[in-house]
């Protein structure tokens, strides 16, 4: 069988991100949102701040591929724009967030710190990726696509250690199984478009990048001068 030479469906990808939603609610069910019906959310500014503006994200990951397939491309292009007060305003979330978690010996914190940054680099790729291309639709739609898996990580994580660790508090296995289910995502997009002549570096790119940062994660890498980075964010004055 030869392999197909179809391009991935961008224009439906909104649909697809409808899941994620699904997945972000589900996965932040128990720690977040059922919180404010048993009266039990005593949640920091900083978590508000940043559930509005993921939330928000993901509502545009999910307009943007609909409005092109709907030939809305005016009000398409104007989300487009909007997204450049609203990035930098969910890296700030991200930043007062992490900010505001870290605790425990110094020694920990560049570990610990890690965890959001390492989405944070992620994110900064896609994104990038999709703005720099934006006139290149091949290109400007797998940036966005990954600007969207990344947020599979966090939610998916939680969901499998609620349903399947409920009293682990966290379990190796499910932060591995949530590894290699954006993996198994990643290999199987590069698979797809294997034989596509624009872009298709993309998702190859991003495999590698989570290869990196997942390696400094579990294998406890040394990074130099995050340690010390990391050191000096936690003294800042943020939150």
């Amino acid at each position: 069988m030869k392999p197909s030479k179809r391009a991935l469906p961008f224009d439906s990808s909104g649909y697809y991100f409808l899941g994620l939603l699904a997945l972000a609610i589900a996965g932040f069910w128990p720690s977040y949102f059922a919180k404010f019906f048993d009266g039990t959310a005593d949640f920091s500014f900083y978590f508000h701040f940043h559930v509005f503006f993921a939330v928000l994200w993901i509502a545009m990951l999910i307009a943007q591929p609909i409005l092109i397939r709907q030939k809305k491309f005016e009000l398409h292009r104007k989300i487009g724009k909007l997204s450049y007060f609203v990035v930098p305003l969910i890296f700030i979330s991200i930043i007062l967030l992490a900010h505001s978690t870290l605790k425990g010996p110094k020694e920990n914190v560049g570990l610990e710190l890690w965890i959001p940054f390492k989405d944070l680099l992620i994110f900064a790729v896609g994104y990038g990726i999709a703005i720099r291309y934006r006139k290149a639709m091949a290109i400007h739609a797998r940036g966005m696509i990954v600007a969207g898996i990344v947020l599979i990580e966090p939610a998916l994580v939680r969901l499998i250690l609620y349903l399947f660790f409920p009293d682990a508090g966290f379990a190796p296995e499910g932060y591995m199984g949530t590894i290699l289910t954006v993996y198994a995502l990643l290999i199987g997009l590069i698979v797809y478009e294997r034989k596509q002549k624009v872009g298709r570096w993309v998702f190859p790119l991003t495999l590698g990048l989570y290869l990196f940062v997942h390696s400094v994660l579990i294998f406890q890498i040394r990074v130099p001068g995050w340690q010390a980075f990391a050191a000096w964010f936690a003294d800042l004055p943020l939150t």
